[in-house]
């Protein structure tokens, strides 16, 4: 099914030029809003916003079906990734790109734009579809956290399907991790570096000492984990008292996560005793892994889309997370597609109009097919 590509672009192009970092999403969140509104579709705007420091909130749209089969809740998110201020897109030769010094937006206002426009076909064209939702987040860049505080409730079906992926069409995740975030703080004691650094205890070295007990990176198979920031002291001339260092392990293995976080813990305690200071490790489990059932009704449109395309299905192991994520662990079936986005969290973020066509295809398809 072939979309008006000009119309596309020119609103994706207008949510771009709306600034929308993570907890500054309000001016998207009242554009949804309204447009749906004025389209004369049931809205529910929450507060969601208010309980992380966020400006927007979550917007539920509902879009009665015309045909039978199963509702599916199509998903996808407000918030951008930084510097994303200030956006000015630039489209050529069948690619869409920003003009160098800020991302696109296109992760995930093309997901926003290829369910606006999956709209409009239908209605157009009057074409039978199922009931549908339509759910944009807020804060998924940032945590998840729009999904978190999102009320189930007001969600009757339980079907979510994520226009957020990257890449070609055809991939399928049979499994996510599971993530949990560390922040370990270390307690020394401050003196003169130059006069009694000897009466000093350096919490700097102390959580270089910790970082160096543990293994970080790609862990195996199923595991990873990482250092992201270490920050401490201050003067050259003083042994500092306090540092800090934030890090994650992801895993589809609860058991081996654990194990992970269980080394880290070890090490910043046996750091802290070796150099007579304190260590306190804050753990905070950031999302659940998600693993789809393969004998689900969403699992199963989603295979029967790609493969009435004409794609071969490549299944993976996903080493990401999202909103699904979030939603799996609240009992939902999940799933996801690309939008046909490329080298994404930096400047040179692109949407390839081919691949968003044909992930365009899918989307549609499992809209308005059914399966035996």
């Amino acid at each position: 099914m072939q979309f008006n590509e000009k119309r596309m672009l020119d609103r994706l192009m207008e949510m771009i030029r709306i600034d929308s970092p993570s907890f500054e999403e309000k001016p998207m969140t009242d554009y949804l809003e309204k447009y749906f509104k004025d389209r004369g579709f049931e809205v529910y705007r929450d507060n969601a916003g208010e309980k992380f420091g966020s400006t927007g909130g979550n917007i539920l749209v509902h879009i009665p079906g015309t045909m039978e089969g199963e509702a599916v809740c199509f998903n996808a998110h407000q918030d951008t990734v930084e510097p994303g201020r200030g956006i000015e897109p630039v489209y050529e030769n069948g690619v869409l790109t920003s003009k160098g010094d800020t991302i696109l937006g296109a992760d995930d206002k093309s997901g926003i734009a290829m369910l606006m426009e999956l709209l409009d076909v239908l209605q157009e064209n009057k074409i039978p579809h199922r009931e549908m939702y339509y759910l944009f987040t807020i804060c998924e860049e940032q945590g998840m956290h729009g999904a978190k505080n999102f009320d189930i409730s007001k969600l009757p079906c339980r079907n979510l399907y994520a226009l957020d992926g990257t890449g070609m069409v055809g991939g399928i995740s049979t499994s996510s991790p599971s993530k949990y975030g560390i922040k370990a703080v270390f307690k020394g004691k401050a003196a003169h570096a130059g006069i009694e650094p000897q009466n000093g205890v350096n919490a700097v070295c102390m959580a270089a000492r910790a970082i160096s007990l543990v293994k970080f990176g790609r862990i195996d198979h199923e595991t990873t984990s990482n250092v992201g920031r270490v920050e401490g002291g201050g003067m050259t001339n003083v042994v500092p008292d306090e540092a800090f260092f934030t890090a994650e392990v992801r895993s589809h293995s609860e058991e081996k996560l654990q194990h992970q976080l269980d080394l880290i813990q070890a090490a910043c305690k046996q750091a802290a005793e070796e150099f007579g200071g304190q260590a306190d490790v804050q753990l905070s489990h950031d999302y659940p892994s998600a693993k789809p059932d393969p004998e689900s009704f969403l699992y199963k449109l989603n295979l029967h889309a790609i493969q009435a395309e004409g794609i071969e299905p490549r299944y993976m192991i996903s080493g990401g997370g999202g909103d699904s994520n979030i939603f799996s662990g609240k009992g939902f079936n999940c799933g996801g597609i690309t939008t046909g986005m490329f080298d994404v969290h930096g400047v040179n973020e692109n949407l390839r109009m081919d691949v968003f066509q044909t992930a365009f295809n899918v989307v549609f398809r499992m809209m308005t097919e059914n399966i035996d």
